[in-house]
């Protein structure tokens, strides 16, 4: 199991919630060399794989919305993992159900959605799949809450993700 240090857990959740999380996804990271690969997939569990799914979600979210999480590689780690199915057995209900809605879009342009492009083609991406404007939008309204219900499931269930150590 990964350990993180007590301190170090508390200083970041005094700072709150994202910072709380990122202890654990740095962590993660750290273990798996930064790079998620086949070789590294097993060294993490189911929890701490949708914890570093929830983070690369909300990064590229925030970056530039579900054209550039899958362009960079993530379309596959965030629908085709149980991700939504475990952020809605944690109690983030929202989000769960907004990334299915995603899918259904991914699944139908996986492959448009995935092809090389240029940095031309990439940012007309964003014209050709307005679709996900409005998903976008939603979930903006709904990360503080669903970041808040997922930081405090992690804190409930504290030993599925990590050890403490002193």
């Amino acid at each position: 199991m990964i350990q993180i240090k007590d301190n170090h857990l508390a200083e970041a959740a005094e700072k709150g919630m994202d910072e709380f999380l990122q202890v654990f996804t740095d962590a993660y990271l750290a273990e798996i060399g930064g790079k998620l690969t086949s070789e590294s997939m097993p060294l993490l569990n189911g929890h701490q794989h949708t914890l570093l799914a929830f983070r690369f979600f909300a990064d590229e979210m925030r970056e530039g919305g579900f054209v550039q999480l899958i362009q960079n590689g993530y379309g596959g780690y965030i629908f085709t993992n149980p991700f939504a199915k475990a952020v809605r057995q944690y109690g983030a209900v929202e989000l769960s159900k907004l990334v299915y809605k995603a899918r259904e879009i991914y699944d139908q342009n996986k492959e448009a959605l995935e092809r090389e492009t240029t940095e031309e083609e990439f940012n007309a991406m964003y014209v050709d799949f307005e679709v996900f404007d409005d998903l976008e939008e939603m979930y903006f309204e709904i990360e503080e809450r669903q970041t808040t219900i997922i930081a405090a499931y992690v804190d409930e269930h504290i030993a599925d993700f990590a050890e403490i150590v002193s």
